[in-house]
């Protein structure tokens, strides 16, 4: 479902299939903190690696999205992509995942942050679907922490409703993670 954010990913794979014009610097733009995190973050390559496998993920999304079984799948394809070229790059460089536990624990932290990093992608497409005051109140509240005095003077709402609209917004949050599901 298209919203004011833009396409949905299943639209966006669409689009980048039929050729339309601005579909690929989209995706890539949809996908290209997630795949940053998650060399950075996760495998805690050096800023130089990272770009390298930004630049190989995205080109083989390009090459490789006729091989996309399922539209839905877009953001767990670009996860396991980057994964893959993460170790390779590290594989190639002799090096490994930098921590300091054994292979199992190790590969669990880089699991816990790829989880991490998708449950963050998956609010975001809930928040991309709530109505553009739930989206501005709960990015006020929650990502830029300013307090309900502050909300409710740039928003002209009243200190005391900011609470039980967050709430309420929240609920609508909720009901769009679970229909996702």
């Amino acid at each position: 479902m298209t919203t004011e954010l833009g396409p949905s990913d299943v639209e966006l794979v669409a689009a980048c299939r039929a050729g339309e014009p601005g579909a690929w610097d989209a995706l890539v733009e949809r996908f290209a903190r997630y795949v940053s995190a998650i060399a950075t973050q996760a495998f805690r390559l050096p800023q130089h690696d990272a770009e390298d496998v930004f630049q190989i993920v995205f080109l083989r999304v390009y090459e490789r999205l006729d091989t996309l079984r399922s539209d839905e799948a877009i953001r767990p394809w670009v996860g396991q992509l980057t994964r893959n070229c993460c170790l390779d790059v590290l594989r190639v460089s002799g090096r490994t995942v930098p921590v300091e536990e054994p292979d199992a624990v190790a590969e669990r932290l880089v699991d816990d942050v790829i989880d991490r990093l998708d449950e963050a992608m998956e609010v975001r497409d809930g928040l991309a679907q709530l109505g553009p005051d739930c989206r501005e109140i709960l990015d006020r509240f929650f990502a830029r922490d300013e307090s309900y005095r502050t909300i409710g003077d740039a928003l002209s709402i009243p200190p005391g409703t900011i609470a039980s609209r967050i709430s309420r917004c929240l609920g609508h949050l909720r009901d769009e993670l679970e229909e996702s599901r």
